[in-house]
């Protein structure tokens, strides 16, 4: 079995290791890094070349929309998934322009984060439930560009 490789990025130290435990229940899945900050976020992924990437929104020193950006360019081919307190269009809007695949609400992180991680393993975009008006929006113009399939909380394909 390939382990799946994670980074886990959040300014609060409780939400990271909570994150990590969760994820880390999941057979072959492994945090291999964890971040405070979007600067820290974009050092380890260029060093540790995750699979997949959790990132907090609102961080200090660099944000994670704006860490998105700089992961993208130096490991092209990590996912990554925002997992926020922002539940506004605007947010998920920027998220997906900036190559992010998966927008979690950090309120149902328990009930969203593992099928979101499961549906960017297989190159396939996640928004959370709550978020399902804007889901249409932001799929119909961002995964027009995109490869793969588009994921919601049900966990099932949706076609649109």
């Amino acid at each position: 079995m390939t382990m799946l490789r994670m980074l886990v990025v959040d300014d609060d130290e409780r939400m990271r290791r909570g994150l990590k435990e969760l994820l880390e229940l999941q057979p072959g899945w492994q945090v291999v890094g964890e971040a405070a900050n979007g600067r820290e976020a974009f050092e380890k992924a260029a060093q540790l070349n995750p699979d997949v990437v959790t990132l907090d929104i609102s961080m200090p020193e660099l944000d994670g929309i704006s860490a998105a950006l700089l992961i993208r360019q130096a490991a092209p081919k990590t996912e990554m998934l925002v997992l926020s307190q922002h539940d506004v269009p605007e947010m998920v809007s920027r998220a997906f322009d900036a190559g992010i695949r998966a927008y979690v609400v950090k309120s149902h992180a328990g009930r969203d984060l593992v099928p979101a991680v499961q549906a960017l393993c297989q190159h396939a975009s996640f928004i959370s439930a709550e978020l399902s008006a804007v889901r249409k929006g932001v799929q119909t113009v961002k995964e027009a560009s995109r490869e793969g399939p588009d994921v919601g909380a049900s966990g099932k394909e949706s076609r649109t």
